[in-house]
Formats: C-alpha cells, structure tokens, sequence
C-alpha cells in the first residue's frame, strides 16, 4: 500500500492518490477496512481495529500536511500576497467603476425617473380629467334629450285634461325616439358611470321612466280601442250601416299605425355582451302582447255575448251583429298590420344587406324631429318584416280572422253543451231553432269578414267599390256553424 509521496520527502503507506481522487466513497472505504480487519462469516463484528486504523490514517495525514506546509510556508505566502494584491488592485478598479455606475445612475434618475414619474402624473390627471370631460358631456346630452322629451311630450298633450285621448300621436313617436336616445347612452360603455350621476338617476326616474309609463299606456289604449267597423250597433235586419267618416278613419289609422310603432320600438331590447342585438333575434314583446291582448278580448267578450244570446235568442241578432263588428275590427287590423313595416330600430343591429350593413343609428345620429312627419319614411326596406307577419307568426296562423273564427267557434262548443245539459226552454228551443241559429250566424261571419270601405280604399288587395269579404270566409261559417248546429243534431 506504500505511494511515493508528491513533495518526494515522505513516504506512507495511504494512497493519496486514491484518498484525492474524485471516485473516492468514504462509504466504500469504510466497508473496506471492517471487512479487511473482520471475518464475513463471524456473527460479531469488531470496529475496534477499523476505528484505530481511521484513527491512525487521520494522524498521518495530519502530519504529511504539516510537513508539506513548514517546507513550503514561504511558496504558500508568496503566493497568497501576489494573489491579495491583484485582489487589491481589482478592487479599486470595481471601486472606481462603482462610483461612476452610482453617479451616472443618480444623473439618470434625475434626467429620466423623475420626469417619467411626473409624466404618468400628468398622463394619468390627463386621462381623468378626459373622462370627466367626456362624462359631461354624456350627462349634458342627456339633459338636452330630457329636455327636448319634456318639450315633445307637453306638445303632445299627453296628460292633458282639456283633449283627453287626442294625443298628437306623431309627437309621441318623437317622444319614443327620445326614450331610446336615453337608453342608448345608459346602456353605453359610460352607462355604470352615468347611472352613479345624482342629476341622471333624478331624470332616469322622474322624466323618461314616468313617461315612457304614459306613452306606453296611451299606445296601449289606442291599441285596445281600435275599431273601423262600419256595421251598426242596431239589429241587424234593419239593414242600416253606419261607422265613422273618412277623416276619422284616417285619423284613426295614423293613430293606430303610430302606436304599434311606438309599441315595437319601446320593447325591451338588451344588449348582448355589450353589442347590440341583432333584429332578427329581436322579439318586440309590448306590440305582441298588446294586439294579442285586444284579439283575447274581442274573442272572449263575442264568445260570452253569443253564448247568453243561445239561452235567450232574442237576443242572438244583437250579440252576433256585435261579433261581426269584432270581426270586422279584426279585418281591419290584418289590412292596417299588412301595410305597416317595421321600422329602423336604433338600438338593434342589422345584417349586410346588398352589399352595405345597415349599422343601427348610434347615440350621438339619433335624430328628433320637431316636423309634422315622424321621422320614419314610408320606404319599404329590403327584407323589412310588416306587423302582420310577426303576429301572425306569434299566434302560429295564417290569417287573423281565421284565428278570431276558429277561437270563437272552440269556445261556443263548451258553452252549447252546458245549454243542452240544462235542458229546459233554453235548450228546446235552441234545438228547435237550429235553422234559424244556422243562418244567423252564417250572415255573421258572412258580415264580419268584410273589408270597412274606409279601411278598403287604403288597402290595395281590397277592392275600391265597396266592402268585399276576406277570403276562406265559407270556411269559416261552416267552422262556426258546426260548433253550434252540429251539436244540436246529437
């Protein structure tokens, strides 16, 4: 085991190239000497002689580094001066450039940091006193619209207690256009900042809110009480019509066609995602409702007249002369909704259409005219829908009398069948009178399917002579008849 020492002064028995080289494992040296001074086979192991040799190798080692060091002290320190200079020397020079990095650093600082730091103060003062300037702005817009509403609406007469019901309806339309020009700005990409303004919540509740309350409840009204009957409310064999003149009739048109109007585009249109919805996603839910609404009433309120009628038929010339005059009303409305499109709706977005988008008007180009005119021109836009169209869509019909004939007829079954279970008078006669009940009401769906002349001159599938009757009407009297008559015969 002897190696020839490197300084050629001692010689040992440790092999210090072994002890020194990478591969060295005190592990496995370890495990060498227990097994070099111990039998494997033994059942007790002696670290005694192991733990003496480590002991002794560690002295000798000991003892070569004294040698080695006392024999070469002054190599060792000639060495570590030369190196503590040159560290010395790199020192000073890092010192230097040290110095001069912190002096160059504190000049930019001052020429760069802190300019920079008064710039973001001045970009970000900027930016504030921007959005406060263009929030103003959006309130003052607002103001100007709430007070070109109030001016619109008192020149209405909207609440009016001299000319209740005379409402300028053109005026009302302007009005509408006003309230969306509102809901146009609140529902903006400024709105949640607008809606924290004192002097827009105040508006936002006490002008367009309470307004926009009025003018749907007085479109509503004029929905609920449109009728163009020219049928008499006398008997019906008196042979006489009356209704109203041509004035009122036009009259009564331009009111009607303003409030469905007004009725579309005050429905709710909510923004998706904050874009604007498109039209043909768009449901104008106040105008379905409301013309639903007016063909349930007229159904329920014929249906209940006829159906006290056919327990007492003196009555029934009456009550089947009032559901032609119903029904009449319902022509009318079908002719009125044919030629009524829907209109530009400022707040929905519209799909390319010949090459170009019709983009929706934007808060800033709605446009309030004081005119006589409405703002909306009689142009038919490609691909518009008319009125009809949506509500017939909604009811899933082809035809509005067809759908006031066919309800009412569902109706009268029930209530023939309560007649006849009675039994009685009622029900005797009833049977007894089927003849007649069959021609009575055959003339009725025969007289309310016809056309009002007033409404007939407007309309160009009408004919300009006179009243003519809406098509499929022969069905429909079979339909009526059969919901009365054919369960007389059982």
């Amino acid at each position: 085991m002897a190696a020839h020492d490197p300084a050629g002064a001692t010689s040992t028995y440790i092999d210090f190239d072994y002890i020194a080289s990478d591969d060295f494992s005190p592990y496995n040296h370890a495990n060498n000497l227990v097994l070099a001074t111990n039998n494997p086979s033994d059942p007790t192991i002696d670290l005694t002689t192991p733990l003496s040799r480590v002991l002794f190798d560690l002295q000798e080692i000991d003892s070569h580094i004294h040698t080695l060091t006392s024999r070469s002290a002054l190599d060792i320190l000639s060495y570590t001066s030369a190196q503590n200079a040159a560290a010395q020397r790199i020192l000073a020079r890092v010192d230097e450039e040290r110095a001069r990095v912190s002096t160059s650093y504190e000049r930019l600082e001052k020429e760069v940091l802190v300019r920079h730091q008064r710039a973001v103060e001045a970009r970000t003062t900027a930016q504030r006193s921007l959005e406060v300037m263009r929030l103003g702005r959006s309130v003052q817009r607002i103001l100007n619209v709430a007070r070109q509403f109030e001016m619109v609406v008192a020149e209405s007469g909207l609440g009016s207690a001299v000319r209740p019901g005379k409402e300028d309806h053109g005026a009302l339309l302007r009005a509408s256009l006003s309230i969306l020009a509102f809901r146009d700005a609140i529902s903006g990409k400024d709105g949640a900042q607008l809606g924290r303004v004192n002097v827009v919540k105040t508006l936002r509740g006490r002008v367009f809110e309470d307004g926009e309350a009025r003018i749907l409840e007085s479109a509503r009204r004029v929905a609920r009480e449109f009728s163009m009957s020219t049928l008499a409310a006398g008997p019906a064999t008196s042979g006489t019509t009356s209704g109203p003149t041509f004035r009122e009739a036009e009259d009564s048109r331009a009111r009607f066609t303003s409030a469905v109007r007004i009725l579309y585009l005050l429905s709710p249109s909510p923004r998706i995602d904050g874009e604007k919805m498109l039209q043909k996603d768009f449901e104008s839910e106040y105008l379905l409702r409301a013309l639903q609404g007016y063909l349930q009433t007229a159904i329920t309120s014929s249906s209940a007249s006829i159906g006290r009628a056919l327990g007492q038929l003196p009555m029934l010339d009456r009550a089947l002369l009032e559901a032609s005059a119903r029904c009449q009303n319902v022509v009318a409305l079908e002719a009125l909704l044919r030629g009524i499109h829907a209109p530009e709706h400022p707040l929905l977005r519209y799909e390319k259409d010949h090459g170009r988008t019709k983009e929706a008007v934007n808060h800033a180009d709605i446009d309030i005219d004081d005119d006589d005119n409405d703002g909306f021109s009689d142009t038919k836009t490609s691909g518009s829908e008319t009125f009809l169209s949506l509500l017939l869509s909604a009811l899933d019909t082809a035809s509005l009398p067809s759908y006031f004939w066919r309800s009412l007829a569902s109706s009268l079954s029930s209530r023939v069948t309560e007649i006849l279970n009675r039994g009685g008078i009622s029900a005797r006669t009833l049977r007894s009178q089927r003849d007649t009940v069959r021609t009575e009401i055959r003339g009725c769906v025969l007289r309310g399917s016809r056309l009002p002349r007033t409404v007939a001159l407007g309309d160009s599938r009408a004919s300009s002579t006179g009243e003519e009757p809406v098509e499929n009407w022969e069905r429909e009297a079979a339909v009526m008849v059969g919901s009365v008559v054919g369960l007389l015969g059982r």
